[in-house]
């Protein structure tokens, strides 16, 4: 389990995200203390930060110059304070990137997957793949869109596997086929087809209109 620590005096955000983030099998450490950051930092050790730049005592721009004295954790800020020049001080300071009050959660935490990724090579052990915030739940055949989440049957699981793992490129009817009949049934090219189309409304119903195009007398294709 990865620990992701949140620096944020904003009791309502924190808590928001500490929830959200333990349902996608993180550990969150949320600090309350912030006289004492970089102590914190350095017991708990976590795999990320999600650290706002208005703090108590000391603002997020001078906690990750001290967190950096001591490692290269991803960090993402947070703050309302969106203008240029606190974004290019962010990034400047050693954070990894920077999101906008108020925010949409699931962006968020989709940064906070794509980042972890990154940065420990977990993609064959962290169970998510994120595209276009559409996160893929490997552990659980699920598909989340901006709060809404869908299960997924068998085969769509699977051709949504193999479509995110080619994002950019046609995957061939045949290569989707090969890939469905490693299940204990026998898919033909109508049975593609039935799937396909399932799954398409599926999507649709969560906002995800042409998700998953067509490229005639090939296969498909996420963009």
């Amino acid at each position: 389990m990865y620990k992701i620590m949140i620096i944020e005096d904003d009791f309502t955000i924190a808590k928001a995200l500490k929830n959200h983030l333990q349902s996608w099998d993180y550990e969150v450490i949320y600090i309350t203390d912030f006289k004492n950051i970089v102590e914190q930092f350095l017991q708990h050790e976590p795999h990320l930060i999600l650290l706002d730049i208005t703090l108590p005592y000391f603002n997020g721009f001078y906690w990750c110059s001290e967190i950096r004295k001591h490692s290269k954790v991803p960090i993402i800020f947070i703050s309302s304070a969106s203008d240029n020049m606190n974004i290019v001080m962010a990034i400047n300071m050693g954070g990894d990137d920077f999101v906008a009050k108020p925010f949409d959660i699931n962006v968020i935490t989709a940064k906070v997957h794509a980042l972890v990724r990154r940065t420990y090579s977990f993609q064959g052990m962290v169970n998510i793949i994120e595209h276009k915030n559409a996160i893929l739940n490997l552990s659980d055949t699920t598909l989340t869109y901006q709060e809404q989440k869908i299960d997924l049957s068998k085969n769509e699981y699977k051709i949504m596997q193999i479509l995110y793992e080619n994002l950019g490129k046609v995957v061939y009817r045949d290569a989707i086929m090969t890939r469905l009949w490693e299940s204990d049934s026998y898919i033909d090219d109508n049975t593609l087809t039935v799937n396909m189309t399932r799954l398409r409304k599926k999507l649709e119903e969560i906002g995800l209109s042409n998700f998953i195009e067509t490229k005639k007398g090939m296969g498909y294709i996420i963009e």
